[in-house]
């Protein structure tokens, strides 16, 4: 699409990708010894098809790789950053399709989920159940501890005033307080709770069972919610797809997971040769189990 000086304007999603592996790459994709950071140095599949990709990903960036020697966990904490930045930077152009106002937060507070709707009577539990392991600790190992869970990224939507409501079509929406009374989306009151409208987990590598906890956080989501279920997604970076699997297949509990550099990890099993890995890829992606993390911002506006 050419601009009114002649030079080409990229569409939002392409251009948000773009500046997204930009970002990566000057924060958290590099090269640690003689292998990318989100590779498995112990294992030589993964360094392989972690060089091609970063290669890929780094030459469409237009960018150089550079050594980095942040730690795994602060590497942890970038990606879910500039994660966020990407999501926050395309799905609120999306408006004209899902109305906001939209909240975006990486907050680890206690409350956890139990800030939003359909999740706020959580804090009320866990407060009782503080109380009772006090009180009667043998009836208390009965009730989980995990209610209170924080994902990685929380996107919430504000509630609407009735005036907001009302501004569109020929006829006012609700006006009688009795009516629609208990809906979420109606401010009613001041002290309204945000509605939790997605969690998003993110992992960059994906080395162990660990992993499964963005798994376990899904079902505490599905089990805990008192109205819909918001969307639950993981994003990843990992380079190998027999790993990304362990996360990915099955479904239930987590709606789908979204790779940081998709189509540029499908080259790379394609240069490298990896048969395995590449039918492994194949399968999760005709599955509906794997998408590209451009696809992420128009999944959430559904």
């Amino acid at each position: 699409m050419p601009s009114e000086k002649g030079k080409q304007v990229l569409p939002l999603l392409e251009r948000a990708r773009l500046e997204y592996h930009q970002a990566l790459c000057r924060d958290v994709l590099g090269i640690r010894g003689d292998s990318p950071t989100n590779a498995d140095a112990s294992s030589s599949s993964s360094k392989t098809i972690a060089n091609s990709l970063a290669k890929k990903v780094a030459t469409q960036a237009r960018v150089q790789l550079e050594p980095i020697s942040a730690s795994p966990q602060e590497l942890g904490r970038l990606f879910t950053e500039h994660t966020a930045d990407f999501l926050k930077q395309t799905f609120e152009q999306l408006g004209h399709v899902r109305p906001g106002p939209w909240v975006f937060s990486m907050s680890q507070a206690a409350p956890g989920i139990a800030r939003y709707e359909p999740y706020t009577h959580l804090a009320q539990l866990q407060s009782l159940v503080h109380d009772l392991r006090r009180t009667n600790p043998d009836v208390a190992t009965f009730f989980s501890r995990d209610y209170l869970i924080t994902p990685d990224i929380v996107i919430a939507r504000e509630p609407w005033p009735d005036e907001k409501l009302n501004e569109y079509g020929r006829l006012p929406i609700i006006l009688r307080d009795e009516l629609a009374a208990y809906a979420s989306l109606r401010k009613r009151h001041s002290d309204q709770p945000l509605i939790l409208h997605a969690s998003v987990s993110c992992k960059w590598t994906i080395r162990s069972d660990r992993v499964q906890n963005s798994r376990a956080e899904a079902l505490n989501l599905l089990r805990h919610r008192k109205g819909r279920a918001p969307h639950i997604v993981v994003v990843v970076a990992e380079p190998m797809p027999t790993r990304i699997a362990s996360i990915a297949l099955g479904t239930g509990d987590i709606d789908c997971v979204y790779h940081f550099a998709l189509p540029e990890l499908e080259e790379a099993l394609e240069e490298v040769g990896n048969e395995d890995q590449r039918d492994m890829l194949q399968q999760l992606v005709r599955g509906g189990r794997l998408r590209d993390i451009s696809d992420l911002p128009l999944d959430l506006a559904v």
